[in-house]
């Protein structure tokens, strides 16, 4: 998402807006989190945590495999 001068964002390509939702809702599935569509503001800070982390280690365990596929 980008950012424009006084901090607002600017809106995500749809495809990639309902990608992420996705990518999100099996993380938070993987941990155990329910999450909902809409606001999830409920949620505490470990399970928003949670949720994040285990993207990242998605993210980074993809990027591996490809690095190994290359190589």
């Amino acid at each position: 998402m980008t950012k424009t001068k006084n901090g607002s964002s600017q809106g995500m390509v749809p495809e990639a807006r309902a990608a992420m939702d996705r990518f999100k809702m099996e993380a938070a599935a993987e941990v155990g989190v329910d999450l909902k569509k809409g606001y999830n503001g409920d949620l505490t800070s470990r399970q928003a945590g949670s949720i994040g982390g285990q993207m990242v280690k998605k993210m980074i365990e993809s990027y591996e495999q490809k690095l190994a596929d290359q190589g």
